[in-house]
């Protein structure tokens, strides 16, 4: 009954209108029409339903058509209805979709300044708990990225949505998207959360690569998450890491590395160095110890991932051991060999100058 009368309180006018035009035929005015969407408009924007609306259009018109007195009038009476609910539909599909203009603006403002750390740290929390954060507790940020961008409303964005609210529905979670990644936002003891976002990811990405941030509290723990997240999958890309899942805990090693820049770029140009002499220069013979460190030192399996024979691959072990006076076989060479071959991928060394 409420609803009933809310909605007939956006009807003002409407019977006499539809009175007028069958009492001679002729079809709705400009004005009218403007009047009815403006009425549909603001019963939008009060939050009345559609149909309710229509539903009292037409119980209305029935009140009209009683009182016709002609029969030729009565006959008009449907044209003008369906001109008049046509124009007040428009008008409340037009609010309904400024809403969600609106709506997805303000949720892209605040995306943006929650993952750059901007605005007023209690606003920023304010506004979070409109869209299911609680930023007084710890977050994590997972971040994925494939082979081509996403964006809100892709068909992969809203999948992984649809997957993640089927079986987290009552969780406080965010997916969203930032830079053409897909990123979710998850409480701490959410863990489980952002493992099955990362599964769905890699698999709607066709084989893309994700990234998990460690947990952080606060507002600031948003940004910092993110921005874990982010240097993982730098990383990977560098080093390369072909891990489907990066996670930041496990990374933890190269930025500590690369904290002292000129320390490691020393210990890249003393130890790496003498490999340009090589024919084709160092690059070659730095991807054979970097094949070689992943494979568990296994010089066959290296082989086989550089597409090398046996016997090349074990020439090119010498010929680093001859150049740089360290043995790629010996566990005390072994690891200065294998941090400088970690320095020159993150420092881009030998493309780039030391």
């Amino acid at each position: 009954m409420a609803d009933r009368d809310a909605a007939e309180a956006y009807l003002e006018g409407y019977a006499q209108t539809l009175a007028d035009a069958c009492a001679t035929g002729r079809r709705l005015t400009r004005d009218e029409l403007a009047a009815l969407r403006a009425q549909g408009e603001r019963a939008a924007e009060a939050g009345l339903g559609l149909r309710l609306l229509v539903r009292a259009h037409l119980s209305a018109a029935q009140n009209v058509r009683a009182s016709l007195r002609a029969a030729a009038g009565a006959d008009h009476l449907l044209a003008a209805v369906e001109q008049a609910v046509d124009a007040f539909a428009e008008g409340h599909e037009r609010a309904q979709r400024l809403a969600i203009r609106q709506q997805e603006a303000a949720r892209r403002e605040f995306i943006d300044d929650l993952l750059h750390g901007r605005s007023d740290a209690g606003r920023l929390a304010e506004r979070a708990e409109r869209f299911g954060l609680l930023l007084s507790h710890a977050h994590a940020v997972a971040v994925a990225q494939g082979t081509e961008p996403y964006e809100d409303g892709y068909a992969v964005t809203r999948g992984i949505e649809a997957s993640l609210a089927a079986r987290f529905a009552n969780r406080r979670i965010l997916l969203t998207t930032k830079n053409g990644r897909l990123i979710c936002i998850a409480p701490r003891d959410e863990a489980d959360v952002l493992g099955f976002f990362a599964k769905q990811a890699y698999a709607a990405t066709d084989g893309g690569q994700v990234a998990i941030g460690r947990p952080h509290p606060g507002v600031g723990g948003v940004v910092h998450s993110y921005e874990e997240a982010l240097n993982a999958l730098d990383l990977a890309a560098r080093l390369p890491l072909e891990a489907p899942v990066l996670h930041a805990a496990d990374l933890l090693v190269y930025p500590v590395l690369t904290r002292d820049r000129q320390a490691m770029a020393d210990l890249v140009r003393s130890v790496l160095g003498p490999l340009q002499q090589a024919r084709g220069g160092a690059q070659p013979l730095i991807d054979t110890l970097n094949a070689y460190f992943h494979t568990g030192c296994v010089a066959a399996e290296a082989a086989r991932r550089l597409s090398l024979s046996a016997r090349a691959m074990t020439y090119r072990l010498e010929r680093i051991h001859q150049l740089t006076g360290a043995d790629p076989g010996n566990p005390g060479d072994r690891y200065t060999l294998q941090t400088a071959v970690v320095g020159a991928r993150l420092l881009d060394w030998p493309d780039q100058p030391l």
